[in-house]
């Protein structure tokens, strides 16, 4: 049986990746990375960057595979830069139906976290209190069907008409 993005998203987030790592990983079959490129290049976003609780890494896993799928080419024009924007707001709302936020401290409230940058033991109580694998699972759920509803364009086709 295939696993899906959402599936092996959660996975891997089990195993111990960060939640932007979780995601951006679980999409190299769509991006053409390799995971060793794509696990080093999404580090830095867990825990709403560098555990800063700012935007969600999840979500910010969602918008770096949007770049590399959708995103602008030199020669680039203002039309272009204002549809992939409009694209990562669309991406970024999607999330936010199903949260209400995509700020990692915002999602967060009500737990006892901190913003140092020594990350918490993935114990099973870890997993049982954080609800972060949930927010794994929708932006990876949020991406596979924002690709279902726009195929990604040939090499040199318009990617702001997408």
């Amino acid at each position: 049986m295939h696993e899906t993005h959402a599936d092996k998203a959660c996975r891997l987030f089990t195993e111990g990746l960060n939640c932007a790592q979780s995601v951006f990983v679980a999409f190299c079959d769509v991006t053409g990375m390799d995971e060793n490129t794509a696990m080093r290049l999404s580090s830095s976003f867990g825990a709403g960057m560098g555990r800063m609780r700012e935007v969600c890494g999840a979500c910010s896993a969602m918008f770096m595979i949007a770049g590399l799928l959708y995103g602008l080419e030199p020669g680039f024009d203002e039309a272009q830069k204002a549809a992939h924007y409009a694209r990562i707001q669309e991406l970024a709302a999607a999330f936010k139906a199903e949260h209400g936020t995509i700020v990692c401290r915002e999602l967060l409230k009500g737990l006892r976290v901190t913003s140092t940058p020594t990350p918490e033991k993935r114990t099973e109580q870890y997993y049982k209190v954080r609800p972060c694998i949930r927010f794994v699972r929708t932006a990876a759920e949020v991406m596979d069907r924002y690709l279902e509803a726009h195929p990604v364009p040939a090499s040199g086709d318009d990617v702001a008409k997408v």
